[in-house]
């Protein structure tokens, strides 16, 4: 006799549980790209951006950074110029968010903390928008000249803008060979103790 199940109606096949090193793969996969097309970023794709940036973590909850979202292509090749080569991604970025911090020396270890954490939370964002993003690096020698661009205050300062994008095919491509990107576990993390010479 046979089924009488039609197949439409059969227990669908289970899908395999991901590792955890599976579902961990988006953020090892995140990486920095200098180079990009021309196609621009949607609204949508920015305010997605900025949402990651806001609502990333900050040292007390100060929340102490602000973020400037920069579209002009002008200001963005100016930024790009001044701050060569740090800056050089701005050079073809079709966007970026700079974040902009108080001027407050009892403070620049927490504010450097708060800029690394939201820089990097604004990386993982665009990979899994399909987007690339690149941090650039503003020196003391072009803070002046960035805040200019960026009218900011005297009390305000920027050390970093993330330059946002489509990737290049070229940039697409790894730049190290296959097992080369990183040292080899065995020389990086350790059980308990540091390891003995």
């Amino acid at each position: 006799m046979s089924d009488p199940t039609p197949a439409s109606e059969a227990s669908p096949v289970p899908s395999p549980v991901p590792s955890s090193l599976d579902r961990v793969r988006p953020l090892i996969r995140t990486r920095q790209v200098r180079e990009f097309t021309d196609e621009p970023l949607s609204a949508a794709e920015i305010d997605a951006l900025a949402e990651v940036a806001r609502w990333s973590g900050s040292s007390n909850n100060r929340q102490p950074w602000r973020f400037l979202v920069i579209r002009d292509r002008a200001t963005l090749r100016r930024l790009a110029e001044a701050g060569l080569p740090q800056t050089r991604a701005l050079h073809t970025a079709t966007a970026a968010l700079a974040v902009v911090l108080p001027v407050d020396p009892a403070r620049a270890i927490s504010h450097a903390y708060d800029d690394g954490r939201v820089a990097e939370r604004i990386l993982v964002a665009t990979a899994m928008l399909g987007l690339a993003g690149g941090i650039t690096w503003v020196r003391d020698d072009v803070v002046g000249a960035a805040r200019d661009l960026l009218g900011l205050p005297a009390d305000r300062t920027v050390r970093t803008i993330v330059a946002l994008g489509h990737p290049t095919e070229a940039a697409r491509h790894p730049k190290s060979a296959p097992g080369q990107a990183r040292l080899p576990r065995a020389e990086l993390v350790f059980d308990e103790r540091w390891p003995a010479s």
